[in-house]
């Protein structure tokens, strides 16, 4: 059986944020119905209870394993059920808590050559000491069996490049990046290699494409960007000066939004993830959270599971 946990929901800096006073993080800040808090966006996947992965080790990583007993410690004075982790892109939100995992805990790291030329770029990374966790190119477009600790894992993965730009900390001062599908983010394929089932996780992804659309026609389950309701929200709110495509994310709603993207893809359920602390989905009793579920659409939150 294909599980997945959803260890946080919500894009970077969480919600509420930490230096936010806009009224929705007031909310959620207050205990308030309705503005339910959220870590910073994360998975942990198994396929057979025992080796659990992280999909993309978010900030917050410390705190979400406190939260989810499936991946608290088994045996001995030092365990854990994590077998590996992995990376869909160099952002900060997704590699940051990977220094949470350095108390000598043998894993795997699978991420693309790009995430991996910057995790060997910034020596604070060889905290995981190199005897304990190995680093693994996860190739595109290939399928890759994911390790288990004592055997087999059950789980396979694919990575796929999907429009994106390099993370933050690369942009070159004064340009704009170039939005390109090189591999600076990807798009996973998790599967159960006992039944075949599958899911998708997007968790950034600046556009629809064509060959997007037909790889995910008909699927089962995708966890997708949904990091702003419009392409303008930061500007209009007055909490940012970019677009959502010039910072590497598509939109929920518009005639080039999600919500429009997948309407005609027969994808059985359809999960936002990476949800910023600006998108009104966040509060249950928005007319955007009643727009989105109407279309068929989940708002993910910390603690959901899945089960294929």
């Amino acid at each position: 059986m294909l599980e997945a946990v959803v260890l946080g929901s919500a894009a970077g800096g969480g919600f509420p944020q930490w230096n936010s006073n806009a009224p929705a993080c007031r909310r959620a800040r207050s205990g308030s119905l309705g503005a339910t808090p959220r870590l910073q966006a994360s998975l942990a996947v198994s396929g057979n209870r025992r080796d659990w992965f992280v999909l993309n080790a978010s900030p917050d990583l410390r705190l979400q394993i406190e939260a989810a007993p499936a991946l608290h410690p088994r045996q001995a004075l030092r365990s854990s059920p994590i077998s590996g982790v992995v990376v869909t892109g160099g952002d900060v939100d997704a590699i940051a808590g990977l220094l949470h995992l350095r108390e000598r805990h043998r894993f795997l790291v699978y991420a693309p050559s790009r995430v991996l030329a910057v995790l060997a770029a910034n020596p604070i990374f060889d905290v995981l000491a190199a005897d304990c966790v190995r680093r693994l190119e996860l190739p595109l477009e290939q399928r890759v069996e994911l390790a288990g600790a004592a055997g087999p894992s059950g789980l396979a993965v694919s990575a796929f490049a999907v429009p994106a730009k390099v993370p933050l900390y690369l942009e070159t001062a004064g340009q704009d990046p170039v939005l390109g599908e090189e591999g600076d983010a990807v798009g996973l394929q998790l599967i159960d290699t006992a039944t075949e089932r599958s899911f998708f996780f997007i968790p950034g992804c600046a556009a629809m494409t064509d060959g997007l659309r037909r790889r995910i026609a008909r699927s089962e389950l995708v966890f997708f960007d949904g990091t702003l309701w419009r392409d303008d929200e930061m500007i209009r709110f007055g909490v940012g000066n970019k677009t959502g495509r010039r910072m590497g994310h598509i939109s929920i709603s518009g005639e080039d939004g999600a919500i429009a993207a997948f309407r005609d893809l027969g994808v059985r359920r359809r999960i936002f993830i990476h949800i910023n602390n600006s998108n009104p989905v966040l509060l249950d009793d928005s007319p955007e959270r009643q727009l989105a579920e109407t279309a068929g659409w989940e708002i993910a939150y910390d603690g959901m599971e899945v089960r294929l």
